[in-house]
C-alpha cells in the first residue's frame, strides 16, 4: 500500500452497499458474521486504515484488498476488525477445573506412556494471555517432574499483531495484577518500563502460529487433549460454530475437554460433545457421519 497520500474527509462515510461488501468478505474468509447493526464500529475501526494509506473510499480499500494477492490488505482488515480484548485469568473456574480434574484425569492415563505428550491449544489466542495462563498451570501440575512429560501450548489467531504480541509476552502490570503472587514470582520477570514479561522458559514452551479457524483442515498431526476456544463462537453464525465444533471434535483426543466462552454454548443434543458444567464440554467416542 504505497499510494500516495490524499487528502482524508473525516466526514467520510461508510454506504450500506460499502459496508456490505465489507461484512460479506470478513464472513466469507474468516466466519466472522457482523450482522446489520456494526456500521459505525466498523466505520471507527477502518477509518485509521483509510487515513494512513490515502484511500478515498471504503469501496476503494475494498477494491485494493480483494486486489492484493499478497494477503496483508486482509491481515491489516482482520487486525482492525477483531477484538482482543483477554487478560489473565479470565473465567478463572476453567483454570481450576482443568488443575484438579482434567490433570489428575490426563496424568494417571499418560503415566505408562509419557512419550504421548500433554497437548493444549488456545484456540483464538489473542496476546497470549490464556496460553501462557495453560502453560503456568501445567508447570505448576507437574511440577520437577516437567520435564520428562513433554509438554506443549499451541496458540493460534488470525491477527499478526496480536501474535507478535504473544511472542514477545510483555503485560502491563494492570493486566498481571490478577494473577497469583506465586506465578509472578516464578513466571515473569518485571521490565524497567513497570511492565511484566513472561520468562524465556515458559515463552520457549507455548508455539504462536496464525490460524484461520475456517479452514476446512487444520495442520496438526497430532491430537490436543485440551482445547480453549473461549469467546470466538460469539461472532461466528450458526452453521460456522457446528462446522467449527465438527473440526474440534476431530482434533481432540477421545475424552479430551473444549472450554468455551460463558456467554456461548454448542447445545446439548450435538453428537460430539457431553455436556460437562457451564461452557465444558467433553468429546463423545467416535462419530461417525
Amino acid at each position: 500500500m504505497s499510494e500516495v497520500l490524499k487528502s482524508f474527509d473525516p466526514l467520510l462515510e461508510l454506504t450500506d452497499q460499502e459496508y456490505r461488501q465489507i461484512s460479506d468478505l470478513v464472513y466469507q474468509k474468516f466466519g466472522i458474521s457482523l450482522g446489520n447493526k456494526k456500521q459505525a464500529l466498523i466505520k471507527g475501526r477502518l477509518q485509521k486504515v483509510i487515513r494512513q494509506f490515502g484511500f478515498s473510499s471504503f469501496g476503494d480499500f475494498f477494491d485494493y484488498v480483494l486486489k492484493d494477492r499478497s494477503g496483508k490488505a486482509l491481515s491489516i482488515l482482520i487486525d482492525r476488525l477483531s477484538t482482543n480484548h483477554t487478560y489473565f485469568y479470565r473465567e478463572n473456574g476453567h483454570y481450576q477445573f482443568l488443575m484438579k480434574q482434567v490433570l489428575p484425569e490426563l496424568e494417571e492415563k499418560l503415566k505408562a506412556n509419557r512419550e504421548l505428550g500433554v497437548r493444549f491449544w488456545s484456540a483464538g489466542c489473542s496476546s497470549g494471555e490464556e496460553a501462557y495462563t495453560l502453560a503456568f498451570i501445567l508447570l505448576d501440575y507437574f511440577g520437577k517432574e516437567h520435564s520428562r512429560w513433554k509438554l506443549g501450548v499451541l496458540g493460534t489467531d488470525i491477527s499478526e499483531q496480536m501474535l507478535l504480541k504473544a511472542r514477545q509476552g510483555i503485560y502491563s502490570a494492570e493486566n498481571v495484577f490478577r494473577l497469583p503472587e506465586q506465578w509472578k514470582r516464578k513466571y515473569f520477570r518485571q521490565l524497567p518500563s513497570g511492565q511484566w514479561q513472561v520468562v524465556e522458559e515458559v515463552r520457549k514452551m507455548v508455539l504462536f502460529r496464525r490460524l484461520n479457524l475456517m479452514r476446512s483442515t487444520f495442520p496438526f498431526k497430532r491430537k490436543f487433549q485440551v482445547i480453549f476456544c473461549r469467546n470466538v463462537m460469539i461472532y461466528f453464525d450458526r452453521p460456522t460454530r457446528e462446522q467449527l465444533i465438527a473440526r474440534f471434535y476431530h482434533y481432540l483426543a477421545e475424552g479430551g475437554y473444549l472450554f468455551i466462552g460463558h456467554s456461548e454454548s454448542i447445545g446439548r443434543d450435538n453428537p460430539y460433545f457431553t455436556y460437562v458444567r457451564p461452557a465444558v464440554y467433553r468429546r463423545k467416542g467416535e462419530h461417525h457421519d
